[in-house]
């Protein structure tokens, strides 16, 4: 048994999301978004060396040597699974593990709206899933991909970096790509998938120009794509694709994607109020006819305007999320008023609070 295999056991007994090893430092968890140091012994470099080479492969050591970082998973039978990254830096080397749970989530388990269902009953289109690091967007895929796989007799092609949950054959066929040991890169992967009959493309993160390009493209061509990126909100998601491309592209880019998106999903986890979990907050932008005009028409000032009036529709702001968990006392009026997008909102609640 590797030494850190006792380590991630002990993290997932305090029900940890991370894992972290850094020289000069105990082991560091993080506990309801919030870093506590465990109380054991500082890490001396050789053995934070020591402790990740013990579970890397050689070609993983190969690839963090030259690269001088690495984005793996380990699997720990029995335990679960774990996404590592590693990287080097000016103290030395150290890492840090995502700890993956080994049931995937349903979506209401994660508390998604009836919208979200209805949303992934399309059969071709661009959903978007968005928000900082950390805050679930791979969890959201996985519980998105497991809807599908469930319910539709589709072929799923997925495309990780690592690959995080292993996806069952349910009523569809789901085949699961790595980058690095699968195919060479996120681009590569997709310029393949078109010929490779899929009914659903997942695509872990839209990192670059020609990924993006080339998942806009397969949503226009009929399939339905599931994909992240790490934006704050739906209206800047919109605004970083377009952004991306060279300003000669921009127009062709803005009616592509007016015409492929269905839906942005961004989320933010927050501290519940008893203290016991992380609580769901959402905003989302639906592709209605209306909202592909403003995209198309280089009018994305005004989509937050129309996500306020669209509810109807599904549409929800973030702060219209956070405000609504507040008012059912999931979170507290602090933690509602860190994470708001508009603080001044919330001044009110945190004077009764305080």
């Amino acid at each position: 048994m590797a030494k850190l295999d006792k380590v991630f056991k002990a993290a997932l007994d305090l029900n940890a999301s991370d894992i972290h090893i850094v020289p000069d430092e105990p082991f560091i968890i993080r506990h309801l978004g919030q870093l506590k140091k465990l109380k054991s012994p500082p890490l001396k470099l050789s053995q934070c060396r020591e402790l990740l080479f013990e579970i890397l492969t050689e070609s993983q050591k190969e690839i963090l040597g030259q690269t001088l970082q690495l984005d793996f998973g380990y699997d720990l039978p029995g335990v679960g699974r774990f996404r590592g990254s590693a990287m080097q830096h000016q103290r030395g080397l150290s890492a840090v593990f995502r700890v993956i749970p080994p049931e995937i989530p349903t979506l209401e388990a994660l508390g998604m709206p009836e919208t979200v269902r209805r949303v992934l009953d399309n059969h071709q289109g661009l959903i978007l899933v968005t928000g900082a690091t950390g805050h679930g967007k791979s969890t959201t895929l996985a519980a998105m991909v497991d809807y599908i796989n469930s319910n539709r007799a589709h072929h799923i092609l997925t495309v990780e970096d690592p690959i995080e949950f292993i996806h069952p054959f349910k009523r569809g066929v789901v085949n699961q790509r790595q980058v690095g040991t699968d195919t060479l890169t996120y681009a590569n992967a997709l310029r393949g998938a078109l010929r490779e009959d899929p009914d659903v493309i997942m695509v872990g993160e839209l990192r670059d120009l020609e990924t993006m390009s080339l998942a806009i493209t397969a949503a226009e061509t009929g399939h339905l794509v599931i994909a992240t990126l790490s934006t704050a909100s739906a209206p800047k998601t919109v605004e970083r694709i377009i952004d991306s491309f060279p300003p000669k592209e921009q127009n062709q880019i803005r009616t592509m994607l007016s015409e492929a998106i269905k839906a942005v999903i961004t989320q933010r986890l927050i501290p519940a109020a008893d203290g016991t979990k992380m609580v769901l907050a959402l905003e989302i932008l639906i592709g209605t006819l209306p909202m592909a005009n403003l995209i198309r028409d280089a009018k994305t000032f005004q989509i937050p305007s129309m996500m306020q009036t669209g509810k109807k529709s599904g549409m929800q702001l973030m702060d219209e999320s956070i405000m609504s968990l507040m008012k059912a006392g999931k979170i507290t009026a602090n933690y509602a008023a860190a994470n708001a997008n508009k603080p001044e909102q919330f001044k009110s609640f945190l004077n009764k609070a305080n």
